[in-house]
């Protein structure tokens, strides 16, 4: 009997394996909060996470430069457009987009932190176990660290350390693997006319919270 539960403890603990980096489902739907460290920036929304299209839809309302602020945007990455939606007045305005596409994931050259359980692990279904990752930012502007399930790969925190904001935390919960409404991924119908600045400067969102003050 002793042998049996030796043999069983050694092959759980054979098949334990050191947490690696990972991608996050291409397709995702589902809440967040954004603050910064100095507290400039603070917001709530819906997103809309498409990896396959590299497309992101953005509904928030909050607080930004001590300003409060209501905005529906989405981001074409592959048009290289960023549409600012208003369906209540049915306008909207195509602006260029200046940043890359960047998806969810771990990347490789990550270092692991931590393993955690958020919550109780003292029973089944109790707790959320939990990886800690951080590292340099691929332009080398600075440094993250991102809190993402074990199973799944589901962001939980991403923690960005700016100059201008100190660090910039964003949470996502009630999180969705799919798109639960794929239309809300193209531009609404009355976006056809809308007709893009080339001469406009190359925004990307921080600079469209900026330009709502």
């Amino acid at each position: 009997m002793r042998l049996a539960v030796v043999l069983a403890c050694f092959v759980v603990s054979g098949l334990a394996e050191k947490p690696r980096p990972c991608m996050s489902p291409p397709l995702l739907t589902g809440e967040f909060s954004v603050y910064s460290q100095d507290e400039r920036i603070g917001f709530l929304g819906k997103y809309l996470y498409d990896a396959l299209g590299q497309r992101v839809r953005l509904f928030e309302m909050g607080k930004f430069e001590n300003r409060t602020f209501t905005a529906d945007v989405l981001l074409h990455f592959r048009e290289a457009a960023l549409y600012e939606i208003d369906d209540t007045k049915r306008t909207c305005k195509k602006s260029p987009l200046k940043a890359d596409f960047h998806p969810l994931r771990i990347p490789k050259n990550a270092s692991l932190l931590g393993q955690a359980v958020v919550g109780s692990s003292s029973a089944p279904g109790q707790g959320l176990l939990v990886n800690t990752w951080a590292g340099d930012l691929p332009d080398q502007s600075g440094q993250y660290m991102s809190v993402i399930t074990e199973f799944g790969c589901i962001p939980v925190t991403t923690n960005y350390k700016t100059k201008e904001y100190g660090w910039v935390g964003t949470n996502y919960f009630n999180n969705v693997i799919g798109i639960t409404n794929p239309d809300l991924l193209e531009p609404p119908a009355f976006c056809a006319d809308a007709v893009m600045d080339v001469e406009a400067e190359r925004r990307d969102y921080l600079s469209l919270l900026e330009k709502k003050n």
